[in-house]
């Protein structure tokens, strides 16, 4: 009986503080229907497709909003690739690169009636690979995409505070 005790109290205090998740001002800032646009960059064009199903799924699943066109959505997000680089961390005794870390800069622009909102946001993500070994394309794919997923989870962080403060005025 004493285990039914402690999330009944904790479920309790939540509610009567008035407790919202960051999900809640984000959903309320973003609106039901939302547009989403991402650039593609001529040296990866297969990174645009991965952000683009990447924020669209986040939007499904994380915020339960729609996708739709520009002319019904209540706003916009668009995704931009600025840079991407492979920065060596770790070195074997041999002086070959065993760990890399990827950094990908994203620009965000998010648009709701006479509100824009710009943030370049950088996605990192640390990945192994063979000693005397080059990055594989496979890899390097995998990387920008892991990076990528970052930013965007910074980014849907960011919009969640940013609705925090809305509200709040």
């Amino acid at each position: 009986m004493k285990k039914y005790y402690l999330p009944l109290l904790l479920l309790i205090i939540l509610n009567s503080c008035g407790y919202k998740p960051s999900a809640y001002h984000a959903k309320r800032l973003i609106g039901e229907k939302v547009y989403t646009e991402v650039d593609v960059s001529l040296s990866d064009p297969e990174n645009a497709i991965l952000i683009k199903d990447a924020l669209n799924m986040a939007l499904q699943t994380r915020l339960k909003r729609r996708v739709s066109k520009l002319k019904n959505a209540d706003s916009s997000i668009f995704v931009s690739y600025k840079q991407i680089r492979f920065i060596p961390l770790q070195y074997d005794r041999n002086g070959y690169v065993v760990f890399y870390q990827a950094h990908i800069t994203l620009d965000f622009t998010f648009k709701k009636e006479q509100m824009v909102e710009k943030r370049k946001i950088v996605g990192r993500f640390e990945f192994p690979i063979r000693p005397s070994a080059i990055i594989s394309n496979d890899l390097r794919l995998k990387a920008i995409e892991k990076g990528s997923l970052k930013a965007l989870d910074e980014f849907m962080s960011y919009l969640s505070v940013k609705g925090v403060l809305l509200n709040a005025q």
